[in-house]
């Protein structure tokens, strides 16, 4: 059987994209076959789509680190034919046939029985983002952070991790102080109920001191570099900061007196490879006891072909909120 699949070919060194054809033959082992019917695109998604060997080893290939839909074949006794699922993470989209097509096969302990009060579209919506967010704030969470005190700081505020983070923390009922570079964020981060925006720069001017002022309950880092550098700086005592990005750089530096003087918590935080006990924890906790209520034009629904050219925009940071992929 043929299914509809975005492909990422190489040539000489250069990468391209096109959406063809691919036989479920083609797709690798697992005892889950899976109907997509939605995926999502995350920065990951187009470094692979580029052609960066860091993220897939061998082309052709799928990428897709996000799939929802509903079970086809299932040699697992944790699924049944007809059940809603979703996949995030694991191998999903890197070296394995991921979810920019109409068919997934993966090994079924990488597979999550859709939530009570979560859609395929919502669990997309959220996607590797959302759950990145949802995992940073359970994990701040079980080092501590409650409402009431100083705000948490998100950085990257209007991408795809930062922007959820938003919109979870104040559905939990935390004050929100969100970073952006760009100036004519507010409108959109105001909506997702963001109660302060702070210019980037503000943050990354902190870098150069041991400690600064503490401003900030935590933080969720999505921009690593003189970014997370402030945020440490500026945290609160016993507070957490959350590293989950690297949109800046991958390199930070600080001192020791953030950690021995305020005991601050850095965090870091792999959402490819949470354990399934948490995984379920954490998107149980997305669906129910901190629903995420997003503002109007905050997704936006995309085919195959109409996700190319979004690759590039993304890994420039021209993207805001979140693109849902239609199959």
């Amino acid at each position: 059987m043929m299914f509809k699949a975005l492909i990422v070919e190489e040539q000489n060194g250069v990468f391209t994209q096109h959406v063809g054809k691919k036989s479920i033959d083609m797709l690798p082992p697992g005892e889950v076959l899976i109907r997509v019917r939605y995926s999502s695109l995350n920065y990951k998604d187009a470094l692979s789509a580029t052609g960066n060997r860091g993220v897939t080893k061998q082309y052709p290939h799928t990428p897709g680190i996000d799939a929802s839909g509903v079970v086809e074949e299932s040699k697992s006794p944790l699924f049944i034919v007809g059940d809603e699922v979703l996949v995030t993470g694991y191998d999903l989209g890197m070296n394995t046939s991921g979810g920019f097509a109409e068919y997934i096969r993966v090994p079924a302990n990488w597979v999550v029985k859709l939530p009570k009060g979560l859609s395929m579209t919502g669990a997309m919506i959220c996607g590797t983002a959302g759950f990145t967010a949802g995992l940073s704030l359970y994990r701040m969470q079980h080092n501590g952070l409650k409402p009431g005190g100083k705000p948490v700081l998100v950085t990257g505020a209007t991408g795809g991790v930062g922007s959820y983070a938003v919109a979870l923390l104040h559905a939990a009922g935390y004050k929100v102080a969100a970073a952006s570079r760009k100036s004519d964020a507010a409108i959109f981060l105001n909506s997702l109920g963001a109660d302060e925006i702070i210019p980037t720069g503000s943050i990354a001017q902190y870098a150069a001191k041991p400690l600064a002022k503490a401003l900030f309950a935590g933080a969720v880092d999505t921009v690593g570099g003189t970014v997370l550098s402030g945020a440490l700086s500026t945290c609160e005592m016993h507070g957490s900061v959350a590293s989950c990005g690297l949109t800046q750089s991958s390199d930070f530096s600080s001192t020791v007196f953030p950690f021995i003087i305020r005991g601050v918590n850095l965090l870091g935080i792999n959402s490819a490879e949470t354990p399934m006990q948490v995984r379920q924890q954490v998107w149980e906790m997305i669906a129910g006891q901190t629903k995420v209520v997003l503002p109007e034009g905050y997704s936006k629904m995309v085919s195959l072909e109409e996700l190319i050219p979004l690759f590039p925009k993304i890994l420039t940071g021209a993207v805001t909120g979140r693109y849902l992929v239609v199959l």
